[in-house]
């Protein structure tokens, strides 16, 4: 039986330079691409349980990546109408797939429940971040909450792009774990 454990301590070193690359030939962006590539390390905690390894580990995270690029798509093509993306499940032909616009949730169709589950998230997000370290904290608010731009926050606390992106995981895998313990 395969070994199922994966060991994101090692997903900077391993994957980021080939995630990045692979993000920004299809957004055009070094910005875009380096927050898709973090969400998508974040999204990787969050989802390590559904790991069944049935593939490598870096060829789930092009899965994740692969969203989060088709979420990124959605969003900014959402004022112009639907996006046409496309998502292939299996790359051998270019006529399998499904489109993404038959897929996505109407985002008017929110229960109370889902209000509620928001709210608790909301405060289970600020419980969180209230236990990080300051620049930490700052950081991932200023990314992830307040949507900053890279250049913002560098100028605004003097650090590099590069620092930021090592600080910017730290916070989210801090979150990640924090959340999965207090709300999940």
């Amino acid at each position: 039986m395969p070994d199922h454990k994966i060991d994101p301590n090692q997903w900077i070193s391993l994957y980021s330079d080939y995630l990045f690359n692979y993000t920004v030939s299809r957004v055009s962006d070094r910005d875009m691409a380096q927050d898709l590539v973090s969400e998508t390390f974040l999204a990787g905690l969050g989802a390590m349980k559904n790991f069944k390894g049935e593939a490598s580990e870096r060829t789930w995270l092009i899965s994740i990546l692969k969203r989060k690029i088709i979420d990124y798509y959605r969003k900014i093509n959402s004022n112009k109408g639907r996006a046409e993306v496309r998502m292939h499940y299996n790359s051998a032909t270019e006529s399998e797939g499904d489109w993404l616009e038959e897929r996505v949730a109407d985002p008017f169709d929110k229960t109370a429940e889902d209000h509620i589950e928001n709210s608790e998230l909301g405060l289970a997000i600020y419980n969180c971040l209230e236990k990080l370290p300051t620049k930490q904290a700052q950081v991932f608010e200023m990314k992830t909450i307040l949507n900053y731009d890279t250049e913002t926050i560098c100028n605004e606390l003097n650090i590099t792009a590069s620092n930021l992106w090592v600080i910017i995981h730290r916070a989210r895998t801090a979150m990640a774990g924090c959340l999965e313990k207090n709300w999940f």
